[in-house]
């Protein structure tokens, strides 16, 4: 399962470094050929995320002793592509100084101004996103340690039902014992009785017989 992880991550790193490239060429472009780069970076960026997802399965089927570092690193990769699109959203309505001038002329400094509040809410907006990527990742978190624990109470109550069994089989083997060992007593006793009722029969008939022996004496 590591090495799935590995190939994606490995993936993720060829790709995230074209797109940084790419990133920094759009605001030297300008009409068509700006155009056709930022549908590749959009295409790009959608593939980097589909693997991001493809890792973030593969960690969650690490067992949870050895995720750490999964985890950590996945924390990163998911921090450099919230970093990527925001620089990809900036790159999008950034011009180079030369292409600046030409289109704005005297008005540039206003137009800088509606840019820079531009980008302020972007990046105020790419805080809210990562808040929301956060709070969703200690969900999932929560969601899993929520399913070990589940696992780990099912174990236990299984553990808790077979112990119960096997007292219940003991209960009737020992009522099993508990009854050959009572008719074991009762055939002593009655072998006993029968053997005093012996030894009484005997007693008298020796002493009926010297009884006799002197009588006829």
């Amino acid at each position: 399962m590591s090495s799935d992880f590995e190939g994606y991550e490995q993936d993720y790193a060829v790709l995230s470094a074209d797109v940084t490239g790419k990133v920094a060429r759009i605001p030297k472009l300008q009409g068509d050929e700006k155009k056709q780069m930022v549908a590749t970076v959009e295409k790009q960026l959608e593939e980097a995320r589909e693997l991001l997802e493809q890792m973030d399965l593969e960690v969650r089927e690490i067992p949870v002793q050895s995720r750490g570092m999964y985890s950590n690193r996945m924390r990163s990769y998911k921090q450099e592509m919230s970093k990527l699109e925001a620089d990809f959203k900036r790159s999008r309505i950034a011009y180079s100084d030369e292409v600046r001038n030409e289109l704005l002329g005297d008005d540039g400094n206003s137009s800088e101004n509606q840019r820079a509040h531009l980008l302020d809410n972007t990046e105020r907006l790419e805080r809210s996103s990562r808040r929301l990527e956060a709070g969703y990742q200690i969900a999932v978190e929560t969601e899993q340690i929520g399913q070990d624990i589940l696992e780990n109470l099912n174990h236990d109550r299984e553990k808790i039902q077979r112990a119960r069994e096997r007292l219940r089989e003991t209960d009737t083997n020992l009522g099993k014992s508990s009854r050959i060992l009572t008719g074991m007593l009762r055939r002593i006793i009655q072998n006993r009785i029968l053997v005093v009722i012996l030894a009484i029969v005997i007693i008298f008939t020796i002493v009926l017989a010297v009884f006799f022996s002197f009588r006829s004496h």
